[in-house]
């Protein structure tokens, strides 16, 4: 009876650890949406109505998932700290839960909105361009991914159950 017990505790934390891993994954996938939406919101106010960048920040903080909000209100913050954009921008990029390539599009956008409003445009097109091509890229893959982050953990749970039976 307490084989079995232990049995199902191990196939529970298996379950959960796909769970888990499939919410991180799609955490990630929501927070790039949610970049490369206010990227694209940003460009269109920089170039349209010429919004100062602390409000421009804050106003793209609104509606978005929790760390896409987190990473423009720290940027704020660090711009009211005396920090130049770059800075604020670089280090709020940093601690974002993305892949390294899109955390460094990311990081691109900050030394080019110290600029002219061009220049800050282009920039923030380029990293709209590169986040795109990885959301695509993820979204191809995630089917396959899923199946196999199944397949691996829950074989490690069934394999400890058949060594504890």
């Amino acid at each position: 009876m307490l084989k079995l017990l232990g049995s199902a505790c191990v196939l529970g934390g298996g379950v959960l650890a796909v769970v888990r891993k499939l919410a991180e994954r799609r955490r990630q996938r929501q927070t790039l949406a949610d970049l490369t939406t206010a990227l694209r919101h940003m460009a269109e106010e920089i170039r349209l109505m010429r919004t100062p960048l602390p409000r421009l920040l804050e106003g793209s903080a609104q509606g978005l998932s929790e760390d896409a909000a987190a990473f423009f209100l720290a940027v704020s913050d660090g711009l009211r700290q005396g920090e130049s954009a770059a800075e604020s921008w670089c280090r709020a990029a940093a601690v974002l839960p993305l892949a390294e390539r899109d955390r460094a599009a990311i990081s691109a956008v900050g030394k080019c909105l110290q600029g002219d409003e061009e220049s800050a445009c282009k920039g923030i097109s380029l990293a709209i361009y590169e986040l795109a091509k990885s959301a695509e890229e993820w979204e191809k893959l995630r089917p396959e991914e899923a199946k196999r982050t199944a397949a691996l953990y829950l074989s490690a749970a069934a394999l400890l159950v058949i060594l504890l039976i």
